[in-house]
Parts: structure tokens; sequence; C-alpha cells
């Protein structure tokens, strides 16, 4: 049974102010609950349904705390699922440590993404095409909000991030910065270096001022008819589907 007191604590992990006080996330539903299971994240508190438990006992037997077997309807209470019959878990937060790109590697630099379930796809999105490292302005929403984790589908596990001031960021960087912009170079015929970074700009506005002076390579995705923009997930797929193309 998840107490009362379970649930409130596990409903106010929907604000970030409680996230950052205790540190702790929510992680909901069979596959992102099955994901997180198989990398290091601590768990505080872990809930799963009969049926579920009896699907995955293997797995459960080597974790460091046991779940606690409850009703569908308790985790639905306790989470944002509207349908849950599988599980939720509380989870410590990780330490915010800098990402840096390595040598024939990637990864994407996000201005002012605002939009949870636009984060959210990023992440997944970055995780198909082996983008491991994400490195956020500290506007950026919260890594840990849980529509953002759910969004993700799992693949918070595999991919990290790092928030940061992105012009004291960007100005120690010794490698490409390719920046996606109306006026860039048609994305289709630039030829992209073995590493670097590139940014993603916010739904609404682009890439800011002072961040597009520190871009080195200039992109466009060409537009071949009338909408205004692009999704920010839909113009990072566009753009790793063309760095990884090569």
């Amino acid at each position: 049974m998840i107490t009362k007191n379970q649930i409130k604590y596990i409903n106010s992990l929907q604000q970030k102010k409680f996230r950052v006080e205790h540190q702790s996330f929510v992680v909901e539903g069979a596959k992102s609950v099955l994901e997180l299971l198989n990398v290091d994240f601590e768990l505080e508190l872990l809930f799963v349904t009969d049926d579920f438990f009896k699907e995955n006992e293997a797995i459960f037997q080597l974790l460091s705390i046991q779940p606690e077997i409850v009703k569908a309807e308790e985790l639905e209470k306790a989470g944002l699922f509207s349908s849950n019959n599988a599980a939720l878990a509380v989870v410590k937060t990780k330490e915010n440590l800098e990402l840096l790109v390595k040598e024939k590697e990637f990864a994407l630099i996000l201005d002012d993404i605002r939009d949870p379930g636009n984060l959210g796809t990023i992440i997944r999105i970055a995780d198909w095409y082996g983008v491991t490292k994400i490195i956020c302005s500290p506007s950026t929403v919260d890594y840990y909000n849980p529509k953002v984790i759910n969004a993700t589908m799992g693949s918070f596990t595999r991919v990290s991030l790092y928030y940061v001031d992105l012009v004291d960021f960007i100005k120690n960087q010794q490698v490409n910065i390719y920046g996606t912009l109306l006026d860039g170079e048609n994305i289709h015929h630039t030829v992209f270096n073995d590493s670097g970074y590139i940014i993603i700009g916010n739904e609404a506005n682009g890439i800011s001022d002072e961040i597009t002076k520190l871009i080195t390579h200039k992109i466009t995705i060409p537009r071949f008819g009338g909408a205004e923009s692009l999704n920010a997930g839909i113009a990072t797929a566009v753009v790793l589907d063309n760095v990884f193309r090569r």
C-alpha cells in the first residue's frame, strides 16, 4: 500500500522546488522503470503491481531495495499517468557534472528550450542517433520534470544533461559550433567535421543573439512550403540525421 504521506511526497515532486529540495524525481510506466533498473540511478522508492512483479521477478532479485506490491489504482493516484498497471519509482537525481565532447563525438547544446515535451523528445532523438551528451542553458526546462522524463520513453537513462551558462561554456570550446539559423548554409550541402556541438534554439525565438555570435558554422534546414518554423524536436532530428548520414 502507498501511504497518504508517500502519495503527498510523490505528488510534490511534480514541482521543481521540491525535486531540488529532496534531490529526487519520479519515473512511471513499465518501459521507463525497466530501463531505469538497468542503469546506475539510485532508487528511493519502488512500487509495482503484482503482475509486473511476476513478469520481472528475476530483475527485482538483483536490486538493492525490494519493490512494494500495490494496486494499479494506487499508482495512478500517486503519479501523473491516467493509466498505470505496471510501476512507479522515486529516484535520486544526479550531480550536475560538466560534459565535453571527445574526439569523433557530437553533443547538443539547447538554448532556452522551455517545453517539457520538446526536451523529452530531443533526449529521445539524441538517444536514437547515439548522442549521449546535452548541454543546456539554465533557462531550459528541468531535466527531471515528470513530463520530460515521460516523453523520453526511457532514453533519459542513456543521455546525460549538463546545465551551465552557455556563453561561458562555448567560449572555452576548441571544436566546431554548429547552429541552426534561417540564414545558414543549406544543411544538405554541409560537410560536417568529425566532432562538435550543435545548437538548437528556443521554440519561438530561435538561438539568442549572444549565442549566435559564437557559432562557427551556421546551418539551415531548407524550407519548401509555407510554414514559419519547425518544432525544436523535429529540427533536432533533421539535423542529426544529416550529421550521421555521412
